[in-house]
């Protein structure tokens, strides 16, 4: 778990409110693929392959720690909560509505306002369904499918379907 120091704390606020701005802009017009990437190339400090595809709008608490594969599909809606880093590898499909969290706070209440930070990866070509919650610290596998609506608290495999509140594997994929 990765901890935030106080001299930190002021260039890591300036960077989200300067990027929660832009896509606030980007978020309130029509805007082709072109200028999504070009605002997104912006918010997260990488260049957004041509191959992704994202529909408006999209949301983030920082921005700077989102790293998008190529070939990824972000349907509307999406909220990415980055802090501590968020990855999507190549050919992942994120659903309508889908949270992708990286930052927690601590159970204890006299540590409460202070937060955890866990990174969370989604690999290559997982497909998270419509509302689906991925929670800090998670490693969702190659083609897994996360259902919709389900709340993924631990690791996913590869190749397996998870779904439920907490999420659990209900199926394998492929070799049926």
């Amino acid at each position: 778990m990765k901890e935030i120091q106080k001299e930190e704390l002021a260039t890591i606020t300036a960077t989200a409110l300067k990027n929660q701005d832009l896509l606030q802009q980007l978020n309130s017009r029509p805007a082709s693929q072109k200028e999504i990437h070009h605002v997104l190339n912006d918010v997260t400090g990488q260049k957004i392959d041509d191959s992704v595809e994202i529909r408006l709008p999209i949301r983030s608490d920082y921005g700077a720690n989102l790293k998008i594969g190529k070939q990824v599909f972000i349907n509307s809606g999406a909220m990415f909560t980055d802090l501590c880093g968020i990855e999507l590898e190549d050919k992942v499909l994120v659903g309508p509505n889908v949270t992708i969290i990286s930052v927690n706070h601590p159970l204890d209440p006299e540590k409460r306002h202070g937060v955890e930070l866990k990174a969370v990866l989604i690999k290559e070509n997982a497909w998270l369904g419509a509302n689906a919650t991925i929670l800090p610290g998670v490693t969702v596998g190659e083609n897994a499918v996360v259902a919709a609506a389900a709340v993924v608290s631990k690791d996913v495999p590869a190749n397996t379907v998870v779904a439920g509140v907490p999420a659990k594997v209900i199926k394998k994929i492929g070799g049926e």
